[in-house]
């Protein structure tokens, strides 16, 4: 199609998504997400991948259709024509996890140059999470709550006195630099989060996983399903087809799967030891513990039913 350049184009909007500009979308106790703006939606992904401009001559299912071809094929450069910017309010210990996503625009409230926002994330008594026995950075099921009550008390105790030494410093006159040093990681910060769509979708995919750490997957929940979902609907049900609610099979996975839907649990049991997933331990008798294998029967037990996996 040839580009018509003096023809003014209209900007690419999104209704849903407009309803919800500049209001906070609340997370844990005052955390928030904000959306400030956005460039481009789904008929923009549309026309980077058609190399056209103004309005398509096809139809919403054959957009669709394209929408899901490239998601499912990982061409990203479309998807980076839309931009979305985020005003949120962050615990600064879920902000650090956060900041590691290297592929945003981020300007941060300055605790130099300003006073340190004076809230900071409380935990629930029924809220304390267990670490977990075979994922070392990982929680598991929660404390009791009685004992909860009293690290929700201590946490209480220890987050007012740092206020409290925090604001004795600034008021005999301690450069703020200086006075945040025993802030602790439950302040809050807020930042100015500027990111591209296939990069958004990367986080998302990482943060709103099972796996991720319970308070950094509440605000990715938010950004996924109140904000992209009204922002870009149509990549939003691909993005959950191929990413989100897929599964990833290895070759020896796939190659495992076959033995089993055939009925060949020899064949599954020969094949798991020719990858060392069956060594046993000589003391407890028991097998080793193998992550990559532990990964693949919940997978088989959550995702396809099995419960005989020949080994």
């Amino acid at each position: 199609m040839d580009v018509q350049t003096d023809q003014p184009l209209a900007r690419v909007t999104a209704p849903d998504l407009d309803a919800i500009l500049g209001k906070k979308l609340g997370c844990l106790d005052d955390g928030f997400v904000r959306v400030v703006d956005y460039l481009g939606g789904d008929s923009s992904i549309v026309q980077a991948a058609r190399i056209s401009y103004g309005a398509g001559t096809r139809t919403v299912h054959e957009d669709r259709g394209l929408i899901r071809y490239l998601l499912r094929h990982r061409h990203t450069t479309p998807f980076e024509m839309c931009e979305i910017k985020l005003h949120v309010r962050v615990p600064m210990d879920t902000w650090r996890q956060w900041i590691r996503h290297r592929t945003a625009n981020v300007n941060e409230y300055s605790t130099r140059y300003s006073v340190a926002i004076d809230t900071a994330q409380r935990t629930s008594p029924d809220a304390w999470r267990v670490q977990s026995q075979i994922n070392r950075q990982g929680s598991d099921q929660t404390l009791d709550p009685t004992l909860g009550e009293r690290l929700s008390a201590r946490e209480a105790e220890l987050q007012r006195l740092a206020r409290e030494v925090y604001q004795e410093r600034l008021d005999a006159g301690v450069a703020r630099e200086q006075a945040r040093k025993d802030l602790p990681l439950s302040t809050y910060t807020e930042a100015y989060w500027k990111i591209d769509l296939w990069n958004l979708l990367h986080f998302l995919d990482l943060r709103m996983d099972a796996h991720a750490q319970e308070e950094i997957r509440e605000y990715a929940n938010v950004i996924g399903k109140e904000v992209v979902a009204r922002w870009v609907p149509i990549t939003w049900e691909a993005f959950l087809d191929y990413h989100l609610k897929s599964l990833s099979l290895s070759e020896a996975e796939v190659t495992l799967i076959g033995f089993l839907l055939a009925g060949n649990l020899d064949g599954a049991r020969q094949h798991a030891a020719s990858l060392g997933w069956l060594t046993v331990d000589p003391v407890s008798g028991r097998l080793r513990r193998h992550r990559e294998r532990d990964e693949f029967l919940e997978k088989l037990r959550t995702r396809f039913g099995f419960r005989d996996f020949g080994f």
